[in-house]
């Protein structure tokens, strides 16, 4: 199943002094948070992207046209550097189709732009290209085949810490919420969509506000509920938060990796006995003294 991931965003809430990479494209360990996503996908079976590529295009080219295995593969290395036998592969397997789509294009307008690339199939997924999550995919995409959808998203619960304030028309402060805490949800940026979602998607429209929301009044478009694992990569702060989780080694969103291991068994404190020191021989420290040991 194809996979359309959409890579053209500018990032400008995470960019810091002249960095100037696109947003898919931010690292989290030693790769993009894009080669995260795309490994995903793979995991589940799903090795054909398309890149809808906008800011920032050359650099997404130029990552995967220079693509090092070694950098997150173990190898054997022979003749001095000449020869090198990778003992695993990232994307040998993956078939990437680089389409630019324009710089200030809206999302539904991009995808729009690479439906030719999609050849007959039926069914597709798509992806913000800056979102992580451990949902499991194959049983999202196999509850969406039993239904007559044009399409699906993940709804998340809110990572945001404001809160919403209530006031009454005289400027009474009424009461005070956690975005976290109430009842609603986001749309979490992983999409299965059918074709027939372009009967619904005007050009230049957005996917969502426009084509989603149509399609939701006809009740063809439905949305999974998701309690686990989900983060964006937004803003500086998302990135260091997922940062510090890829250092500590808690990455609930590489579901290709195998588990970490289990902490080893804390050894008990147990007192011992304080021990007299031996008596030393006599004439010990002359025969140290004259170089006899």
């Amino acid at each position: 199943m194809k996979v359309v991931l959409f890579c053209g965003g500018l990032g400008m809430r995470m960019r810091s002094g002249t960095e100037s990479l696109p947003k898919p494209m931010m690292p989290i360990g030693s790769r993009p948070v894009l080669w995260h996503i795309m490994k995903y996908y793979a995991h589940y079976g799903h090795t054909e992207f398309i890149l809808c590529l906008g800011y920032g295009a050359r650099a997404v080219k130029d990552y995967f046209l220079e693509y090092q295995e070694t950098h997150s593969n173990d190898f054997v290395l022979t003749k001095g550097g000449q020869d090198v036998e990778l003992l695993s592969s990232d994307i040998s397997e993956w078939r990437i189709t680089f389409v630019d789509t324009g710089m200030d294009t809206a999302i539904g307008e991009r995808l729009r732009r690479v439906r030719r690339y999609l050849d007959d199939d039926e069914v597709f997924l798509a992806n913000y290209g800056d979102v992580l999550t451990d949902a499991p995919m194959d049983e999202i995409v196999q509850d969406f085949l039993a239904t007559d959808a044009v399409g699906t998203l993940l709804a998340v619960d809110p990572q945001d810490s404001f809160h919403v304030v209530k006031i009454d028309a005289d400027g009474m402060l009424k009461g005070i919420e956690p975005v976290a805490d109430m009842e609603m949800r986001i749309n979490g940026g992983f999409f299965v969509l059918r074709q027939e979602i372009f009967d619904y998607l005007g050009e230049g429209e957005d996917l969502v506000m426009d084509a989603c929301i149509r399609a939701a009044k006809d009740g063809r478009f439905r949305a999974v509920r998701y309690d686990g694992f989900w983060a964006p990569m937004d803003t500086l702060k998302e990135r260091s938060q997922l940062e510090e989780l890829y250092r500590t080694g808690q990455c609930p969103w590489a579901v290709w990796a195998p588990p970490p291991p289990a902490p080893g068994k804390r050894v008990p404190v147990v007192d011992v006995p304080e021990v007299a020191p031996l008596p030393r021989p006599s004439g010990w420290m002359s025969r140290l003294s004259g170089g006899g040991l």
